[in-house]
């Protein structure tokens, strides 16, 4: 902002993000919960680190359109208007440059919330029963969902960039955090900015180990739409 001051998630709702499938890569955290991941200036960036740290080839493009579900709120996360019109309006660009194509879902997308969960198995001490039993639901909606599409798309946050002092009552990875406590890979591109000026992004996540997938999908879409 005009103070020079940090707006936090709008620094990486303004780059290319990609979180790597829980396992894929060696992790510190006790929990599983945090991965290794890249921020990066675009798509191709990001598929150049995963190149290197994966020891895999450059991610092939899918046929296209990939199949599609959008979701604004995961069926649990309360999202703000804001940033739901300009995930939603990304979508529509991928759609009309030919990446993907939405489709419906056989059943709605309803997630149970996974704040509680990740708050447990984050808290030394904790029972983690019930977390395990939200991971398992969790994982077979999600199992669900993508047997009938490749891709499942939401905003990368519910909620307007906030400063160092948090966001208040409303966790903003709230939509983020549901693909780390399901350990599917997920990839946050640019969808544009909000009244503030701050930036709002599109969050893609994709069945375990496609991180190929996201990558070349993201720089598909990142050429045809000339960024």
């Amino acid at each position: 902002d005009g103070a020079g001051s940090v707006r936090i998630p709008a620094a990486w709702c303004g780059v290319a993000g990609l979180k790597t499938t829980a396992g894929r890569l060696p992790s510190a955290d006790r929990t599983g919960l945090a991965v290794p991941g890249v921020l990066a200036r675009s798509a191709a960036d990001a598929a150049s680190w995963w190149q290197v740290v994966a020891g895999e080839p450059e991610p092939a493009l899918p046929s296209l359109p990939v199949t599609a579900v959008w979701s604004p709120d995961l069926g649990f996360a309360g999202p703000d208007p804001e940033p739901v019109a300009l995930g939603r309006a990304a979508v529509e660009r991928l759609v009309a440059a030919g990446v993907v194509r939405l489709v419906r879902p056989r059943v709605p997308v309803r997630l149970m919330d996974p704040g509680p969960a990740w708050l447990a198995l984050r808290t030394p001490g904790a029972d983690p029963a019930g977390a395990h039993r939200v991971r398992a639901e969790n994982d077979r909606r999600l199992a669900a969902l993508f047997a009938g599409a490749e891709l499942l798309l939401t905003p990368t946050a519910p909620t307007a960039p906030h400063g160092h002092e948090g966001p208040g009552g409303r966790y903003s990875t709230s939509l983020t955090w549901a693909f780390n406590l399901s350990g599917h890979p997920a990839l946050s591109l640019p969808a544009g900015f909000g009244g503030d000026g701050c930036p709002a992004g599109l969050q893609l996540a994709a069945p375990h180990g496609r991180e190929g997938l996201l990558l070349a999908l993201a720089r598909e879409a990142e050429a045809r739409s000339g960024d």
